[in-house]
């Protein structure tokens, strides 16, 4: 297994600058194919901004490379909306999409609806807390896409500098998912980054995949893109440095509970127990549980649904 993931690594990991702009613009264009971007977005005022503004000048005015950006809100109660509007970006509410589904909290929620109101034959996502940003993360995770038909996803991959400390961030990353992949799917223990936010894929992969609604959505979408498309469909790119909001402890433990949760239902699904998490905190009585319910939902492959259906026959 170990020379299979070296085979993968050399084969399908990539730096931005492999793949030069205008290489990218005119795969783009001999292929006719449309770009998304999407933006799920919580609260985030202070960042959401300056990552729209700076993908339409880069990548829609100077070189037209991405043809929509949309920031689905899922119920923010500041000005992310406001400003992401203001910044050129195409809002939308989550709750305005599939209303007849009830909607629940969660970002891989918030991905599997956008499908319903984007249109790219490419799809990518991008966290809406990212500072110092750069457009390379989009112009690196779709230009295999654009240039390579075998790719149907890429990863993005960086360092992940911990404000205030030594190291890299990524924690739940290095003492949850990797591993999880390593131990039971080894083949996908090549990715550096396979919780990271920015991604990309073809939408005709998007819409066969469920999407667990919560944290797990990355890894799920991981291991279930391996079983229907096939290792070498899957790459990453280098982009360089990220740096984001960072997690507080607790609520770094909610997010690997779902990791967890995503893997035990891929490895074994038998009957689905909705789990729990209890968590501690100092009050004046001494230490309070805190008990917080684990991410199991998934939405089923977006092709199933009937309002998408009806859209791509129209």
């Amino acid at each position: 297994m170990l020379e299979e993931v070296e085979r993968w690594l050399n084969a399908r990991s990539w730096s931005v600058t492999d793949r030069p702009l205008h290489q990218i613009l005119a795969a783009k264009q001999r292929g006719g194919q449309s770009v998304s971007v999407v933006l799920p977005a919580l609260n985030e005022e202070e960042t959401v901004g300056d990552i729209v503004a700076a993908l339409r000048h880069d990548l829609m005015c100077q070189v037209p490379l991405v043809d929509e950006i949309v920031v689905v809100d899922s119920g923010s109660t500041d000005a992310t909306a406001k400003v992401a509007a203001a910044a050129g970006a195409r809002v939308v509410h989550r709750d305005e999409i599939l209303p007849r589904i009830a909607p629940v909290p969660g970002k891989g929620e918030v991905l599997w609806r956008s499908l319903l109101v984007t249109s790219g034959d490419i799809v990518a996502f991008v966290d809406a807390d990212l500072k110092d940003f750069s457009s390379d993360f989009v112009t690196g995770i779709v230009g295999p896409l654009l240039t390579d038909p075998d790719v149907h996803l890429v990863k993005a991959m960086y360092d992940r500098p911990l404000a205030g400390a030594a190291g890299q961030g990524g924690r739940v990353t290095e003492l949850m998912a990797r591993p999880l992949l390593n131990m039971h799917w080894p083949q996908l223990a090549g990715f550096v980054q396979p919780l990271g936010g920015e991604y990309a894929a073809r939408r005709s992969l998007l819409e066969r995949l469920p999407f667990p609604v919560g944290y797990g959505v990355e890894l799920g979408m991981l291991v279930d893109a391996l079983h229907l498309v096939g290792l070498d469909a899957l790459a990453q790119v280098d982009v360089g440095v990220r740096r984001h909001r960072h997690q507080d402890g607790q609520a770094l433990g909610r997010m690997a509970a779902a990791i967890y949760r995503t893997a035990q239902l891929r490895l074994a699904r038998g009957h689905l127990i909705r789990p729990a998490l209890t968590q501690f905190e100092r009050g004046e009585a001494g230490f309070e549980p805190r008990t917080y319910s684990v991410d199991t939902e998934e939405r089923p492959p977006m092709r199933e649904i009937a309002e998408y259906a009806r859209r791509e026959v129209a």
